[in-house]
């Protein structure tokens, strides 16, 4: 005869833990997030130091960090695709070549796609600077 508990386990136990700590850290992230956006990032008077200037202006998005880690990501899947094309060798060797023939050209093109968004976020950022200054 099989017997069973409807006591729960250590693992609800967790796991409600785990639910219950994701809603406390959400309500916190979202009263953390508008405090700083208006404390903070929309403050009139600018504040006092190096770093604190830097902060400011990495949080309001005036310094974008995502074109030089594009670039970096572009190099290393390049680099990547290149070296495991070698590893296609004993496979086939047409698609060996393919692989190291196209594969750099994909991804070429899958970073050009998106450098596109950030060049138009550049040219939309020097129009609105050079209406500002008239």
């Amino acid at each position: 005869m099989y017997y069973t508990t409807s006591y729960p386990t250590v693992t609800t136990g967790v796991s409600a833990g785990a639910g219950i700590w994701t809603i406390i850290a959400l309500i916190l992230a979202i009263i953390g997030g508008v405090l700083v956006h208006f404390l903070f990032v929309k403050a009139k008077q600018e504040p006092k130091g190096k770093f604190l200037v830097w902060l400011k202006d990495f949080l309001a998005f005036k310094t974008m960090w995502i074109e030089p880690i594009m670039k970096v990501l572009y190099y290393i899947g390049t680099i990547f695709v290149v070296l495991a094309s070698f590893s296609l060798i004993s496979v086939s060797f047409l698609s060996f070549i393919l692989t190291l023939v196209l594969g750099p050209i994909v991804i070429r093109l899958i970073y050009e796609g998106a450098m596109m968004f950030i060049m138009i976020w550049h040219n939309t950022q020097t129009i609105a600077d050079s209406t500002k200054k008239k």
